[in-house]
C-alpha cells in the first residue's frame, strides 16, 4: 500500500508491559533506521486512547506500520502490552510511531492506573503529536471513558516545569451524521473544562492550555462499516504528517527537541525517572541529555584524534627536530576534530554543546601541548646551534666580535620568531616568549663565553709576545750587567710594551667595550709586561753568585781577545784580580735592586766603598761594626718592593764569593811561580864565575886543539835538537816530577827518530851525487849525435 525508498517497516518492543525499557532493542532499532544521522530533522508520534479502540489499525493504515491487531473475531482483549515502536514508511523526514498499552484494560484492573499514567506521561515528554484516540459518541459525556484519560494527561502534564509544545491530535472515530463542525467546539469545551479544573502549581495557574498544546481535531468514519470511506480520510490526514516539523506543520512550533544521537539515551533517562515517581524538569532534562551526549561525541573525536596518523607522525617527528607547517598541519587536524564534533552535536543544547566543545578543545590542546612545547624546544636547539656556526665564522672572518654578536644575534633571533610563527597552533594561545627568552639567555651566554674566551686569547698572545721578546732580552742584559744595564733594559721594556699594547688595542676595539674596561685591560697587560721583567729580574737575582762568579773566571782566566790566560810570570795577577773582582762587584750592584724607574741611588758606591779593595765588609777595627753600611735589611732611597739583595745579603754573598774564587788566585800564583822556575834555567853568577876560574886550564885547551870545538858544537846542537824535539820547558811548567816522568817515556823515542832522520838525509846526499855527475856526459853525447847528423 505504501512505497517507500528505504527498507519496509521496522519495528521494536520499546517498553514491556512490566515497565522495563529494551535498552540493546532500541539501540538496534535505532542503528537500523539510522536515526542518529537525521539530527533534529525528524518526528515521535505516539497514540494513547481505551483499549481495543483500534489505535493499532489506525496506525497500521496512516503510517503503514505492523502493529498487532485485535482479531473481531476472537472477542475484545488487550493486543498491545507496554509500548511498542515503528518507523512510519514513506514519511518525511523520519518519523517514529509509538503505539501505547490500552487505557481502562480489564487485564489491569480498575484499580492499576500506575502504568497507564507513567506511558502518559513518557509519551508526552518524548512525542512531538500526540494522537488520542477516542469514540464519537463518548463526546459530551461527563464519565465517558475519555474524561479520566483527559485528566490524566493534564495532571501528569502540571509535573513538567517546563514543558514541551506538544500537538495534542484527537482522532474521532466512527464519526455519526453529525457535522464535525458541531463535535469540535463541544469537544473543545470539554477539554478547557478538563484544563481548568486540574490543579495547577503557582507558576502555572493562569497558564492557559495553548501554551502547553495544540489542540487539533480530526474525524474517521467506522472502518468496518465504511472502509473505502476510512481508508480516503486516513490517506488525507497521512498527508498532514508529512514534513510535520516545518513551520506550519502540525509540529511546526514544538520546543526542547532531542537531538536523534540522543534519543535513546534520552528515552531510557525519561523512563526511569518516570518510574521513580520524580519530578521531570524537561529542560534540565534536555541539558542532561545534551551533557551525556556531547561528552559520548567529545569523547569519541579525542579518541579520534589520539589515533589520527598525521598527528601520530607529527608528534613523533617533533621528538628529533623541527617540522616544517607544524602549526597548520596541527590547527586542520584539530579543526578537523573539533568540525565534526560541530556536526554532530550541533542539534543539543547550546549552552552544554558549547561547553563541551570548550572542553573537549582544551583536552586536545592540553594533549598537543608537549609537542609543541618539544617543537619550540627544536626549534629553539637548532636556531642555538645555527647561531653558535654562523657567529664563529663570521669570527673567523675578521669581522669585529660586537657587531658579529649583533648582527648574528639579530638575525637568528628573527628566524626564530618566524619559526616559532609557523609552529603557531590557531586554536591555542600560547605564549613562545619564555622560550624566547630561554634562546636569548643561552645565545648572550654564548657570546659572553666567547667573549671571554676570544679575550683570554688577545691576551695570551701578546703575553706571549711580551714574554718571548722580554724575558731572553733581560737575561742578556744581565748577564753582561754594567752602567747602561738598567737604562737599557727601561728602553727596552717601553719599546716592546708599546708595541704590544698597540696591536692590542686594535685587538680590543673589535668588542666595542667601554673605555675604563678597555684601559683596565690595558694597564694589566703593561703590568704583566713590568712583572716579567721583575720576576726575570728577581730569577736571575737568585743566581747572583754563580753569575759573579762566571763573570770572575771569564775575566781573570781570560784576556782581553777571550784567549786562555797562560801564566808565564810576567802577569799582575793583584791587577787581574782587582778588575775581575771590580766587574762581579759591578754585577751584585746591578742585581741588587730593579731600576725600572729612573731614580739615582747609592748601592753601588755603597758596596764599592764596604767591600771594595778586597774588603769583606766587616770592620777590623773594635768599635766600628755599628758603622758597616752593609748592616742592614734595607737600602737608602730604594723601597722594599723593589729590593732584590738586601745589604746584609750582599755582604754575605761577597764573602762566600771571595772564599769561592780565592782558590782560583792562588792556582795562578802557583803557576806562575812555577813557570819562573822553569824558565830560569842559567845558573847563578856565582856559579859562573866559579866556573870560569876553575875551567881556565880547559878553556886553553880548546884554543890549543880547535877539533874539541867541533866536538862540542856538535853536542850542542844535538842537545838544542832534543831541547827543542822534547819541549823541555813546557814539559816543567806543570812541576819537576810530572816533568822528569814525561821525559823519561819521550827521550828514547825522540832520540831514535833524531837519529833515523839524520840517517836518511845523508843517504839522500849520497845518492843525489851520481846524478849531478852524469849530466854533462850526456849532454856531449848529445852534442856528437847532432853533429854526425
Amino acid at each position: 500500500m505504501f512505497s517507500d525508498k528505504n527498507d519496509e517497516c521496522c519495528s521494536t518492543h520499546f517498553i514491556d508491559g512490566d515497565g522495563v525499557f529494551n535498552v540493546t532493542g532500541v539501540e538496534s532499532f535505532i542503528k537500523e533506521v539510522k536515526l542518529a544521522e537525521c539530527g533534529l530533522s525528524y518526528a515521535i508520534v505516539s497514540i494513547m486512547g481505551p483499549q481495543s479502540s483500534g489505535k493499532s489499525t489506525l496506525l497500521n493504515h496512516l503510517f503503514g506500520t505492523n502493529f498487532r491487531e485485535m482479531d473481531a473475531y476472537k472477542g475484545r482483549s488487550q493486543t498491545t502490552k507496554g509500548i511498542w515502536m515503528a518507523r512510519c514508511v514513506g514519511i518525511e523526514p523520519c518519523t517514529l510511531v509509538m503505539d501505547l498499552e490500552g487505557t481502562d484494560g480489564r487485564e489491569r484492573g480498575e484499580d492499576d492506573t500506575t502504568f497507564e499514567k507513567q506511558s502518559a506521561l513518557f509519551a508526552l515528554a518524548v512525542s512531538d503529536i500526540v494522537l488520542i484516540n477516542m469514540w464519537c459518541h463518548d463526546i459530551g459525556r461527563e464519565q465517558a471513558a475519555n474524561k479520566p484519560l483527559l485528566k490524566t494527561v493534564f495532571q501528569v502534564m502540571m509535573r513538567l516545569f517546563s514543558p514541551r509544545k506538544t500537538t495534542l491530535l484527537f482522532v474521532i472515530r466512527d464519526k455519526t451524521r453529525t457535522p464535525l463542525e458541531n463535535l469540535e467546539p463541544v469537544l473543545r469545551e470539554d477539554i478547557q473544562k478538563i484544563w481548568d479544573s486540574v490543579p495547577k502549581t503557582q507558576a502555572h495557574e493562569e497558564t492557559p492550555l495553548s501554551e502547553f498544546f495544540n489542540v487539533e481535531v480530526v474525524a474517521l468514519s467506522s472502518y468496518e462499516e465504511k472502509e473505502e470511506q476510512f481508508t480516503e480520510q486516513v490517506a488525507s490526514l497521512r498527508q498532514r504528517f508529512f514534513h510535520s516539523i516545518a513551520p506550519g506543520g502540525l509540529a511546526g512550533d514544538r520546543r526542547g527537541v532531542v537531538p536523534a544521537s540522543g534519543f535513546s539515551f534520552s528515552a531510557q533517562h525519561m523512563w526511569e525517572v518516570i518510574k521513580e515517581n520524580r519530578d521531570l524538569d524537561l529542560p534540565a532534562h534536555k541539558v542532561m541529555v545534551a551533557t551525556v551526549r556531547c561528552d559520548e561525541i567529545s569523547n569519541e573525536k579525542y579518541d579520534s584524534f589520539t589515533t589520527n596518523e598525521e598527528w601520530c607522525q607529527l608528534k613523533e617527528a617533533v621528538q628529533s627536530h623541527p617540522v616544517g607547517g607544524f602549526g597548520k598541519k596541527l590547527s586542520s587536524i584539530l579543526n578537523t576534530c573539533l568540525s565534526e564534533y560541530d556536526a554532530e552535536a550541533t542539534f543539543f543544547d547550546e549552552g552544554v554543546r558549547s561547553s563541551k566543545r570548550k572542553q573537549l578543545e582544551e583536552k586536545l590542546l592540553q594533549l598537543i601541548q608537549p609537542s609543541y612545547q618539544s617543537m619550540l624546544g627544536c626549534i629553539r636547539s637548532d636556531t642555538l646551534q645555527r647561531f653558535k656556526e654562523a657567529f664563529d665564522k663570521e669570527l673567523k672572518g675578521g669581522i669585529g666580535f660586537a657587531m658579529a654578536a649583533r648582527e648574528c644575534t639579530g638575525t637568528f633571533m628573527s628566524q626564530f620568531d618566524e619559526e616559532c610563527a609557523d609552529a603557531v597552533i590557531d586554536q591555542a594561545k600560547w605564549d613562545s616568549s619564555r622560550v624566547r627568552d630561554k634562546l636569548k639567555r643561552d645565545i648572550d651566554a654564548h657570546i659572553a663565553e666567547a667573549r671571554t674566551a676570544k679575550l683570554a686569547e688577545a691576551t695570551t698572545l701578546y703575553e706571549t709576545k711580551l714574554n718571548d721578546a722580554l724575558a731572553g732580552s733581560v737575561e742578556g742584559l744581565l748577564d753582561g750587567a754594567d752602567d747602561d744595564t738598567w737604562p737599557a733594559m727601561r728602553k727596552l721594556l717601553q719599546r716592546v710594551t708599546d708595541t704590544a699594547l698597540s696591536g692590542f688595542s686594535a685587538a680590543l676595539s673589535g668588542f666595542e667595550m667601554d673605555e675604563q674596561t678597555r684601559d683596565s685591560m690595558v694597564l694589566r697587560l703593561k703590568d704583566y709586561a713590568r712583572g716579567i721583567v721583575e720576576a726575570k729580574t728577581k730569577e736571575e737575582a737568585g743566581r747572583v753568585l754563580i753569575r759573579m762568579k762566571d763573570r770572575f773566571s771569564m775575566l781573570f782566566s781570560y784576556d782581553s781577545d777571550s784567549m786562555p790566560r797562560i801564566w808565564t810570570g810576567k802577569e799582575n795577577i793583584r791587577a787581574i784580580t782587582k778588575t775581575a773582582r771590580s766587574a762581579s762587584l759591578k754585577l751584585l750592584s746591578v742585581m741588587a735592586a730593579i731600576r725600572l724607574e729612573d731614580e739615582r741611588d747609592s748601592i753601588e758606591n755603597t758596596l764599592t766603598v764596604a767591600l771594595g779593595d778586597g774588603k769583606s765588609g766587616a770592620s777590623t777595627k773594635k768599635g766600628t761594626e755599628s758603622l758597616d753600611p752593609l748592616a742592614s735589611s734595607t737600602w737608602n732611597e730604594v723601597s722594599a718592593s723593589k729590593t732584590l739583595i738586601t745589604p746584609i745579603q750582599c755582604k754575605s754573598l761577597w764573602k762566600q764569593f771571595n772564599t769561592e774564587t780565592e782558590y782560583i788566585v792562588t792556582q795562578a800564583i802557583a803557576a806562575q811561580e812555577a813557570s819562573k822556575r822553569n824558565n830560569n834555567w842559567l845558573p847563578p853568577p856565582w856559579a859562573v864565575v866559579a866556573l870560569l876560574i876553575l875551567g881556565f886550564n880547559e878553556f886553553m885547551t880548546l884554543l890549543r886543539n880547535p877539533l874539541y870545538l867541533g866536538v862540542i858544537f856538535f853536542a850542542f846542537l844535538l842537545v838544542k835538537a832534543l831541547w827543542v824535539q822534547l819541549d823541555i820547558t813546557g814539559e816543567f811548567r806543570n812541576g819537576a816530577l810530572p816533568g822528569f816522568l814525561s821525559l823519561a817515556t819521550k827521550f828514547i823515542p825522540t832520540v831514535t827518530n833524531l837519529l833515523r832522520r839524520l840517517a836518511e838525509a845523508g843517504q839522500r846526499k849520497t845518492n843525489a851525487a851520481p846524478q849531478h855527475n852524469l849530466t854533462p856526459a850526456s849532454k856531449r853525447n848529445d852534442n856528437e849525435g847532432d853533429k854526425m847528423m
